[in-house]
């Protein structure tokens, strides 16, 4: 049952800058150390309270970004309704298939004032939904319609040492979306404004598809050439289903489409192209996922992708072989000869 955001969302006051970070992986780290780093206070949430008392000790989160230390003005807790507490802008950064949990265990803490931002890139498996779908479903239709999501080129250890990058922030709520521009777009960080949330979920989501069949392609020995065609192709199936579902066309030429992309199937920090070289080595999926500490969204994405294809009857054979490769048997030389066997047409 949807709940009524006036009833799921608490009405206490707007703090005047604190802001939350829900998630202690390297990308919620990465955003609260750029935000702590600009003067404003932060809390760092984790979710095994030993892993915050750890970090709020160290000072620096060493599993995943070492050497980055922690501002003064950022505080790590493993307790959510003190994380929450005041604060005027929350991030959710945990992996894409455990937000609604967090999206429920949150909301009693939440304020109806403060700027909600999913910086989380994935599909929840079994319901197929977006997330600010899922968060609508938890915490009423509104609070999902002003929500924002936060995604772009931007991998965390870049971030976090001070590169320059750029992101997109977009929501159906324009105010909502300059708030959260104006917060983040500061130091190394520029983040450009979009009305399209449905165009930069589905894009942020499935280019970890698109990375991992790229990965594929690298462990197998295969060249630039072959790299250069996946990620073209691969761009025209997300910009498929993405407008299928909603997505506006030129949101997957942007930063959040062909931007990402690029980044996700080419960058040595990609871990979803890191899961699919492997792969392609001939390792198993199961024994290259329990060596990695991160999370390959991919992997779940590849599952949702498929069976959104299918429901929407959008043609998406890159996605279909990275499915058959990781869950169905199929090699992947097969997976090459298939894609390469496919009848001829034209490019579209």
């Amino acid at each position: 049952m949807k709940r009524d955001a006036g009833q799921g969302v608490s009405r206490s006051p707007r703090g005047d800058s604190r802001v939350c970070v829900l998630g202690a992986g390297s990308w919620g780290t990465a955003l609260a150390l750029h935000l702590a780093r600009l003067g404003d206070p932060v809390a760092l949430w984790a979710r095994n309270e030993r892993t915050a008392a750890v970090l709020q000790g160290e000072r620096e989160n060493v599993a995943y970004l070492a050497g980055q230390r922690f501002p003064p003005s950022l505080e790590v807790t493993g307790q959510l309704s003190e994380a929450l507490r005041e604060a005027s802008l929350v991030l959710f950064v945990v992996p894409a298939q455990h937000c609604r949990p967090v999206f429920r265990a949150a909301i009693p803490h939440l304020s109806i004032e403060a700027d909600l931002v999913i910086a989380s890139k994935g599909i929840e498996e079994h319901s197929l939904l977006r997330l600010t779908e899922v968060l609508a479903q938890e915490a009423g239709g509104e609070a999902g319609r002003r929500a924002t999501v936060l995604s772009g080129p931007s991998f965390a250890a870049e971030v976090a040492k001070g590169d320059p990058t750029a992101v997109v922030v977009a929501s159906e709520d324009e105010g909502a979306a300059a708030r959260v521009q104006e917060r983040v777009s500061r130091g190394n960080l520029r983040a450009y404004r979009s009305r399209d949330p449905v165009g930069v979920e589905v894009a942020g989501a499935l280019k970890n598809v698109v990375a991992i069949a790229t990965g594929i392609a690298e462990g197998l020995g295969y060249g630039t050439n072959t790299r250069a065609a996946l990620i073209t192709r691969g761009m025209a199936e997300i910009a498929r289903l993405g407008s299928r579902l909603g997505g506006r066309p030129e949101t997957f030429a942007g930063l959040a489409g062909a931007g990402d992309l690029i980044l996700t199937c080419t960058g040595a920090l990609s871990r979803n192209r890191s899961v699919g070289l492997e792969v392609g080595r001939g390792r198993p999926l199961r024994e290259v996922l329990a060596g990695m500490r991160m999370v390959a969204e991919g992997v779940a994405t590849a599952r949702a992708a498929v069976a959104l294809a299918r429901r929407h009857d959008v043609d998406m054979p890159i996605a279909s072989k990275v499915h058959a490769v990781l869950f169905e048997g199929t090699t992947p030389q097969e997976a090459v000869a298939d894609l390469l066997s496919r009848p001829l047409r034209e490019e579209q």
